[in-house]
């Protein structure tokens, strides 16, 4: 398997995120570091760095890489944070936000996807990510206050516990609309309240199932 000495490979993977509008340093280095191909199944790894998303189970998908790095760049991490990510899928993004960040609080809907993610992510090292198979839209307020939360799937409103977990000054990043036509949008609480600071990316998601998401005919857990 590729890893963080396979250059070109993961140059590729650093251009398109370059070419979206990145230009964080340390996000592009993570990028450069962080083999993707250890977070796709095996029957993708040919495509494992390609810019485009790939196929899960569950009917989920992973997010396209230049996409990702989007997301995660409007978070402004500097190395101090706690970071909640709502959908862990297979552990890239998660990956890439544990070298960015203190600590990674990750949240995931599916057992089996949940102990696949930490496979991966133990062989990569990374040892600040507490991974929980939960109800994301209620995010794990025993390890609030965040200093950022990173919602990996659409629905037309931030999950209020999502905003209530989100300490003073701390930024969120979500697909806000229906499933499959969204506009991820970054906001941030201020002594205004929460408040929306623009327009990340158009993109297309999966939605967000749970309390505060949409209903699901799939029981929380009945997923191996």
């Amino acid at each position: 398997m590729p890893g963080p000495g396979s250059g070109a490979l993961h140059d590729g993977l650093v251009r398109a995120a370059r070419a979206a509008g990145v230009r964080d340093e340390r996000l592009l280095k993570a990028i450069r570091d962080t083999p993707r191909a250890r977070f796709v199944p095996e029957s993708h790894l040919a495509s494992a760095y390609w810019d485009t998303p790939i196929p899960l189970s569950h009917g989920q998908v992973t997010t396209q890489p230049s996409l990702v790095a989007l997301m995660v760049d409007a978070l402004a991490l500097t190395g101090s944070e706690t970071v909640l990510e709502i959908g862990t899928g297979h552990g890239y993004q998660t990956a890439l936000l544990a070298r960015l960040a203190a600590h990674v609080v990750s949240i995931e809907r599916w057992p089996d996807m949940a102990r696949q993610a930490r496979d991966n992510l133990a062989a990569e090292g990374a040892e600040n990510v507490e991974l929980v198979v939960g109800d994301g839209t209620l995010g794990l307020p025993g390890r609030a206050p965040y200093d950022a939360v990173i919602v990996c799937a659409a629905h037309p409103e931030v999950p209020p516990p999502l905003v209530a977990q989100l300490r003073a000054g701390g930024r969120l990043v979500q697909p806000i609309g229906p499933g499959g036509a969204e506009d991820v949008e970054l906001y941030e609480r201020s002594e205004h309240g929460f408040v929306r600071v623009g327009l990340v990316v158009p993109a297309r998601f999966v939605r967000l199932y749970g309390t505060y998401g949409f209903p699901s005919e799939v029981p929380l857990g009945d997923a191996g």
